[in-house]
C-alpha cells in the first residue's frame, strides 16, 4: 500500500511514503550509511528542520520526477531523498564557500559517488533484463531529488555571509523549484482523471480509443 504505482497515482501518500520501503537489506543498509554519512553533517551545522525539508523535498520530487519522465516503473526506497542531502552539499558550499575547508574536495568526491551510481542506474533501467531477476534502479528519481536538494537547501541552508547575487540566487532557485513541483503535479492530476474515466468505460469502448488514435 505504499509502494509508488503509475497506475494509483489517485493515492497522493504514495509520492512520500514509498520512502519507507525498501528492495532489501543491501539497499535499505546503503541508503542508511549515506543518510548518516552526508546528513549528519549537514545537519550539525543548518539543523534538524532544515535537513528534513530537504530530505522530504527530494523523496517528494524522486516521485513525482518518475512520474512525468519514466512512468512506467514502480518506486520503493529514499534514494530521491539521500541525493537530495548529496546535493543539499553543492548548495552549502554556494552558500558558504568562504566559511568552509576543503570544501572543492568535498563537492569532488560527492560528485565522483554521485556519478558512478546514477551510471549504473542507468545501465540497471536499460541494460539488464527484467527476466534476470535483478532489480531495476530509477535514475530520475535520483536526479529528481539531487535537483530538489540543490534549489531547496539554496532556499533554507542557512547563509553566512549574505551577499546581493545569493539573493538573486534564492529567487531563482524558488522559481526553478516551483515550476517543476507545478508541473509535475498537473501533469500526475491531468493523467489520474484520464486513466479513472478510461477505467470506468468497457474494454470495447477502450480499444475504440487505442484504434482512434493510432488511426485505425
Amino acid at each position: 500500500m505504499f509502494i509508488y504505482r503509475p497506475d494509483k497515482r489517485q493515492e497522493v501518500w504514495r509520492f512520500l511514503f514509498y520512502m519507507v520501503l525498501h528492495a532489501g537489506w543491501f539497499h535499505l543498509g546503503f541508503n542508511l550509511i549515506i543518510q548518516l554519512l552526508v546528513g549528519l553533517p549537514l545537519e550539525m551545522v543548518h539543523g534538524s528542520t532544515r535537513i528534513g525539508c530537504v530530505y522530504l523535498a527530494g523523496v517528494l520530487a524522486g516521485s513525482l520526477g518518475t512520474s512525468v519522465f519514466d512512468p512506467e516503473v514502480y518506486l520503493v526506497g529514499a534514494s530521491g531523498g539521500v541525493y537530495a542531502l548529496l546535493a543539499a552539499h553543492l548548495a552549502n558550499v554556494m552558500l558558504n564557500y568562504r566559511n568552509m575547508q576543503y570544501g572543492i574536495l568535498r563537492l569532488l568526491a560527492i560528485f565522483l559517488f554521485a556519478s558512478c551510481d546514477v551510471g549504473f542506474a542507468i545501465y540497471s533501467r536499460y541494460s539488464v533484463e527484467p527476466a534476470s531477476g535483478a532489480p531495476s534502479v530509477s535514475y530520475v528519481a535520483h536526479l529528481t531529488g539531487a535537483l530538489a536538494g540543490l534549489t531547496i537547501g539554496l532556499l533554507v541552508l542557512k547563509n553566512f555571509e549574505q551577499k546581493l547575487h545569493e539573493q538573486l540566487l534564492w529567487w531563482v532557485a524558488l522559481g526553478v523549484y516551483a515550476a517543476c513541483t507545478i508541473f509535475a503535479i498537473v501533469f500526475n492530476l491531468l493523467n489520474t482523471v484520464t486513466v479513472q474515466r478510461l477505467e470506468e468505460e468497457s474494454e470495447e469502448v477502450f480499444k475504440q480509443h487505442l484504434f482512434t488514435n493510432f488511426g485505425f
